[in-house]
């Protein structure tokens, strides 16, 4: 016989776990998913189909037992709010964000439903959590090493140019995480006696105009920094850099298959497979806050043997080996 003090126990515990635990009492019901991005969704550069492929490994179907409403700001940080406020409106079970200010955006909008981050570059410096191992709130995912990542483009520009003495780095001032990634690969530069040029856009206009002034400046190569505005100008970046005869580095490998020089970034597969799994843990009845948020383990350099033959470039024994695919 259950004792009055076990009772109330049990359903103290119950209580505490509903918010987070519900979904997975309830047979048959279709998982609601909403997915924020500050980016836009490409039609033929897909960046998020990774996602419902680690959904459906894990036996979510869309049009079955799963629903994901997409929302993408189209690299309009002005949008975000909106579009959080719009996937509370619509109660979905979980939210998953990717993209500079979607993380802050999400959380601004709601401290009840779960929020999953994905390739965040400083979640504690950015308040999105307590800590690593510890998040607290509604908040958990996946972190990325945006710092050390810029540090190795860095690095393999210069291994990859001779005598390289300018770099440009290409950055938009309404990323929060541009700042730090700049400091960082300002500091490593002294190091190897290379100036470093910041460029800003935060426009398709702006890129043209930054461009522009790389070359005026006479950079010897560019570093991108990773952004949804970016992101959505890929070919033209890949266009300019071309057309400038600029050696580029980016984490992003749709840049490299479209043309540009070289891509060193998390493994995004994975990346996105992990997210499905912090979904799936979330709605079987574990709490964002006890959830350590995760920092890829899974790297990959992409080079496009095309455009550093076109650029006059031998890549260097020290990259190749390093090299996760070339693309001739």
């Amino acid at each position: 016989m259950i004792t009055r003090r076990r009772l109330i126990i049990v359903l103290g515990a119950g209580a505490l776990a509903a918010p987070f635990g519900c979904f997975a009492q309830q047979q048959g019901k279709v998982l609601r998913i909403g997915f924020l991005t500050f980016a836009g969704r490409p039609d033929t550069l897909d960046r998020f189909s990774g996602f419902p492929q680690g959904m459906r490994g894990l036996g979510y179907i869309e049009g079955k037992n799963l629903e994901i409403q997409w929302r993408h700001a189209e690299g309009k940080p002005e949008r975000l709010p909106g579009l959080a406020a719009e996937l509370v409106q619509l109660n979905v079970d979980v939210i998953v964000t990717l993209g500079a200010g979607s993380h802050g955006a999400a959380q601004k909008a709601t401290s009840t439903i779960p929020i999953v981050m994905v390739n965040v570059a400083d979640p504690v410096g950015n308040g999105l959590v307590k800590s690593l191992a510890r998040p607290g709130g509604n908040i958990t995912g996946l972190a990325s090493l945006a710092t050390e990542l810029s540090l190795k483009h860095l690095e393999m520009l210069h291994d990859m140019v001779p005598r390289l003495s300018r770099v440009a780095i290409l950055m938009n001032p309404v990323n929060s995480n541009h700042p730090l990634i700049l400091k960082n690969i300002q500091a490593a530069a002294l190091k190897k006696n290379v100036k470093i040029l910041p460029v800003e856009a935060r426009t398709s206009q702006e890129i043209e105009n930054a461009f522009a002034t790389i070359t005026t400046k006479r950079a010897g190569a560019v570093i991108v920094a990773n952004d949804g505005l970016f992101t959505q100008q890929l070919l033209r970046i890949v266009e300019l850099t071309a057309k400038n005869r600029l050696p580029s580095i980016w984490a992003n490998r749709d840049y490299v298959e479209a043309g540009g020089l070289m891509s060193y970034e998390s493994n995004r597969a994975e990346q996105f497979r992990r997210a499905a799994t912090y979904v799936d843990k979330i709605v079987k009845g574990a709490r964002p806050a006890d959830l350590p948020v995760e920092q890829p383990t899974k790297f990959e350099l992409i080079i496009n043997g095309r455009t550093a033959k076109a650029l006059g470039l031998k890549i260097p024994g020290s990259i190749l080996v390093q090299a996760t695919k070339v693309i001739e």
